[in-house]
């Protein structure tokens, strides 16, 4: 009888939050249902997004996102998995806690503290030195002026606040492998990256997948932080120095002063494929992760 009671008690646990998320996904679908009808389709290729002239389109705001959160992963992912590599392989064992302490407590900082920083100490130091140098080289994706502010200098900022999540999931992960295998390697003449590469990657390949896209969720859904320095312009541009908006940020600055026409249902319509594109990106990790699986059970 208690057997039964507790699995009866864990399985409406379990159903409050299968009920929770699919009250969000309706409650969103209702709200920006009279924009949908509106528009329709052509919702998600729209490229004006004009308040005055009742005129929505998605398009500035996930090209924005996706830009944004990409930039962030092609950033980061080097610089966790270096940074994993180093606390489990060839850090001293004095300063192994410290540092892992460290970036465990950076995970834990605002986000609103990466925005300010971002905003008043990144993107004066990025206009001054870094952009002119990346103008210089004539590419299309760094031209215009450095404004400091744009979707560069939110990408790196994504990058600064999803580099403690990746590092210490891959830390973990790479910890998991048993010594006698790095030790039969070591003993063989191999070296410290070939262990990496040859043992520990493809042991680990399924908390690495998952480590980067806890990354990749984080960046996909930041506010406040991409508000601070992405530029809210909405606008499309091919340069990274232009500013732009994600559908994080356009939520964040329009949400108070929405009129109650077209532009609230315009914002719920956004915040729902918010909400798919995350969910789409968190269904190809575990798909990722299931295939991993299989082929390391094959």
């Amino acid at each position: 009888m208690q057997d039964r009671l507790f699995g009866g008690l864990t399985f409406c646990f379990a159903a409050l939050v299968l009920l929770s998320l699919l009250g969000i996904l309706v409650s969103l679908f209702i709200q920006a249902w009279p924009a949908l009808s509106e528009f329709g389709i052509s919702f998600l290729w729209g490229t004006t997004w004009s308040p005055s002239d009742n005129v929505f389109g998605a398009v500035i705001g996930v090209y924005g996102t996706l830009v944004s959160s990409a930039i962030a992963l092609i950033v980061a992912v080097p610089i966790s998995f270096g940074i994993a590599v180093f606390l489990t392989e060839t850090c001293p064992l004095w300063a192994r806690r410290p540092l892992g302490t460290a970036i465990e407590l950076l995970a834990g900082v605002p986000s609103i503290i990466y925005g300010i920083w971002g905003l008043f100490i990144l993107a004066p130091l990025f206009q001054e030195h870094v952009q002119p140098w990346l103008g210089a080289t004539g590419l299309p994706l760094f031209s215009g002026p450095p404004l400091g502010i744009g979707m560069l200098t939110a990408g790196l900022v994504l990058a600064l606040m999803i580099i403690p999540f990746i590092a210490s999931v891959m830390r973990d992960v790479f910890e998991t492998v048993p010594g006698v295998l790095k030790e039969s390697a070591y003993g063989i003449g191999c070296t410290t990256w070939e262990v990496v590469r040859s043992i520990v990657l493809p042991y680990t390949r399924i908390g690495v997948i998952g480590g980067i896209m806890l990354g990749l969720g984080r960046a996909l859904g930041e506010t406040m932080a991409v508000t601070f320095v992405i530029g809210n312009a909405n606008r499309l541009a091919a340069s990274l120095f232009a500013p732009g908006n994600s559908i994080a940020s356009t939520l964040a600055n329009e949400f108070a002063e929405a009129e109650p026409n077209l532009h609230i249902p315009a914002l719920f319509a956004l915040g729902l494929l918010l909400f798919v594109i995350t969910f789409v990106v968190l269904g190809i990790a575990k798909w990722l992760t299931q295939r991993s699986a299989a082929r390391a059970g094959n």
